[in-house]
């Protein structure tokens, strides 16, 4: 199989999380509603961080189980400086944004209503686009390592178990193409197809270029940087859905929102699996 058919797996695999993402164009969801889409992104976030924490640690366990100690610590290190730049930068940007929006506001010129309009929308709206966005980043940190996983496996001549992780991956970002619009979908915001569009650029893009490096450039650490930058940053995205899901005051809708996600990462994971791939 040449490299442009390789490629347009990658893209294929990385694009199907547009299948989930006109959920975000619903018109004015209910409140239950709202509730039961930021609670099933969660599930699926969560496994997607078990999911990548899994792989991202799995090189370092086979390097201390073969007694390898330096590349071991190798893979340690690296993991620990994508987990923190994931979780701790990120938290670091949301309080700069915080900054940066209170000061613009403190900017606009006074009048009759000036106050109003600006405490009405900043709680809700900038918050819901910046989970959507760093959403769509996390999972494309995620989908690059994919694609490394694809053009790897093409590159050292294992074609079908490249087809067989497109299928796989292709399946697992139609559903997380639905996790990064649900902030949007929760808070009431119908987003524009065109910021659709560039959120699943940004999300699945990755899988395609991930797929181009990887067909020249076989190399654990970078993948674990990848991965290890995504673990971090699905982390805290989680922890914001978590305190969204609790403002909501719907504990049994949001339960079984959350086993839902749960079940829909198992399933599509079970196609890979099911798959031997």
């Amino acid at each position: 199989m040449s490299a442009d058919k390789i490629a347009l797996l990658g893209a294929i695999a990385g694009f199907t999380i547009f299948l989930g993402l006109p959920v975000g164009r619903l018109r004015t969801p209910v409140p239950k509603l709202r509730a039961a889409l930021n609670a099933v992104a969660i599930g699926i976030l969560i496994f997607l961080l078990w999911d990548v924490l899994e792989h991202t640690w799995e090189p370092t366990d086979e390097a201390l189980s073969r007694h390898h100690y330096g590349d071991a610590a190798a893979n340690g290190v690296v993991l620990v400086a994508g987990l923190t730049a994931g979780l701790i930068g990120l938290v670091y940007f949301d309080r700069w944004a915080a900054r940066r929006a209170t000061a613009t506001r403190s900017a606009r010129p006074e009048g009759p209503g000036a106050a109003v309009a600006p405490t009405m929308q900043a709680p809700i709206q900038p918050k819901a686009g910046d989970l959507a966005l760093m959403i769509a980043i996390g999972i494309g940190l995620h989908n690059f390592a994919e694609g490394l996983a694809i053009g790897n496996s093409a590159a050292t001549g294992e074609l079908e178990l490249a087809v067989l992780l497109v299928i796989g991956f292709g399946a697992h970002n139609a559903t997380e193409g639905f996790g990064v619009v649900a902030p949007l979908a929760a808070a009431g915001i119908r987003p524009s197809w065109g910021r659709l569009g560039l959120l699943g650029l940004i999300g699945g893009g990755p899988t395609f270029l991930g797929t181009l490096v990887g067909q020249h450039l076989v190399n654990d650490l970078l993948s674990i940087a990848f991965l290890a930058l995504a673990a971090g940053s699905i982390l805290y995205v989680v922890i914001e859905l978590l305190a969204v899901a609790r403002k909501s005051g719907l504990k049994e809708i949001t339960t079984w929102g959350v086993l839902l996600g749960l079940l829909l990462g198992f399933a599509t994971d079970a196609i890979l699996i099911a798959a031997g791939a």
